[in-house]
């Protein structure tokens, strides 16, 4: 279960004040977010800190190391258990990926490595887009996935929704975001180990660890420990509702973004794999080299904050369908990180237009010296 900060983390945290930080923090909550957690490693130590309310109608702060649905953090623990098991000769990245799942039917030119830079041209069964018209695939937002949010699916189920739709576009021709990719590589997993894939993820990365508060939940819908609450707004009929979406079942994202975690465990995962700790060079240098107009490598993005910001950063964040977001950075020796946990509340807020300012703000404060 999810626990508070020790006191040794207190006790850091209150050494060092970083106003400039809890500003930062203030700003996702003026934004209209319902509250940010944050966990801060630097030069300077370790910082945590939160803003916003842990519950609407309440004035409590969201809890520095509560738990929360990470979204698509997910797909850098995938992309790191594929190539664990690259390097141990049992996947082989430029093999196609129907030699691993033959019964699928899905085309020979499309390899791991695809799956992993998301060139495979497969269906987003979230929905995709062709030639700029969106088709939908498993609803992920408004009354519908209000009253499917518990709904079970299985990864064979989604992966079938994804191959009964064309391909976007030639296997390696262009490059396109897609939660196939990766619960395909869930497949993958377990087809060539013979477990499933949250017991690879247990015995790979969570037990050597000690990331007892990380979770592949499976059908569990609940969040364990102290945890803020995320909302979801939609609208029916022109009427405007907001529902509390702490409890969801993300089977739907299946190795792609299922996984609950806190501030703690994505810093102390993001900081061993960046340490070379959990992926072997070479492959860790290919995880971390960005390739396409994405600039994605296997689960990471490569991002440039600039000279003033200390240059190359490696990350990926994350948001489950509805009402939380999650950010992991880290420079290229973890010597820098920031995790956090995001909650959306009853504003109504534009995700694509609130967010963008609110995050620059906020690396410019944790990375810009």
């Amino acid at each position: 279960m999810a626990t508070s900060d020790s006191t040794a983390t207190k006790t850091a945290a209150a050494v060092q004040e970083r106003p400039e930080m809890q500003q930062a923090l203030q700003e996702f909550v003026d934004a209209g977010f319902g509250g940010i957690q944050l966990r801060l490693h630097d030069k300077q130590g370790d910082w945590v800190g939160s803003a916003g309310v842990r519950k609407l109608g309440s004035a409590a702060k969201p809890p520095t190391n509560g738990s929360f649905w990470v979204g698509s953090v997910t797909k850098t623990v995938t992309a790191t258990v594929v190539l664990q098991l690259v390097a141990e000769g049992k996947i082989k990245l430029d093999a196609p990926v129907s030699d691993y799942l033959p019964t699928l039917g899905i085309d020979r030119r499309i390899t791991m490595r695809m799956l992993l830079q998301h060139t495979s041209g497969l269906f987003n069964y979230t929905g995709d887009t062709y030639d700029g018209k969106f088709t939908p695939g498993i609803t992920v937002a408004g009354q519908e996935w209000v009253d499917n949010r518990f709904r079970c699916y299985q990864p064979e189920e989604l992966v079938k929704v994804a191959l009964s739709k064309p391909p976007v576009f030639a296997p390696g021709s262009d490059q396109r975001y897609s939660n196939t990719n990766y619960t395909l590589a869930l497949l993958v997993i377990e087809k060539v180990t013979g477990h499933s894939y949250a017991d690879e993820v247990q015995r790979r990365i969570l037990r050597p660890l000690g990331l007892k508060n990380t979770v592949v939940p499976g059908n569990r819908s609940q969040l364990p420990g102290p945890h803020a609450h995320g909302y979801y707004r939609y609208q029916v009929d022109g009427e405007w509702k907001v529902v509390d979406v702490s409890r969801q079942n993300l089977s739907l994202v299946a190795g792609a973004g299922d996984m609950l975690s806190t501030t703690k465990d994505l810093q102390t995962f993001i900081s061993a794999l960046m340490r070379g700790k959990l992926v072997p060079e070479p492959l860790l240098t290919e995880m971390r080299t960005p390739y396409g107009p994405y600039g994605y490598g296997f689960g990471l993005w490569v991002q440039d904050l600039g000279p003033d910001c200390g240059g190359i950063v490696y990350q990926h964040n994350g948001s489950p369908p509805a009402g939380y977001g999650a950010l992991m950075y880290s420079s290229a020796d973890g010597s820098r990180i920031l995790t956090a946990g995001i909650t959306t509340g009853d504003a109504p807020i534009d995700v694509l237009t609130d967010f963008p300012p609110a995050l620059a703000k906020l690396l410019k404060a944790a990375f810009c010296k």
